[in-house]
């Protein structure tokens, strides 16, 4: 089960932090969920949230 744990304003931003999961060993996708605002959803597997929030933090405070 896949779990939304950021929505990200532009592709550019869903894509660094996309990038910054996987190369973290993460599973991550991102799916736009409102192309006319661009925003996307950025999912990771429900059992991998509570350390991916941990390196999401760091990425989003960098």
């Amino acid at each position: 089960m896949w779990t939304v744990i950021y929505i990200a304003p532009t592709v550019k931003i869903a894509d660094k932090i996309q990038a910054k999961l996987t190369q973290e060993g993460f599973l991550v996708q991102a799916r736009a969920i409102n192309l006319s605002k661009q925003q996307f959803e950025i999912l990771v597997p429900k059992t991998e949230v509570a350390e991916v929030q941990e390196v999401l933090n760091s990425i989003l405070h960098s």
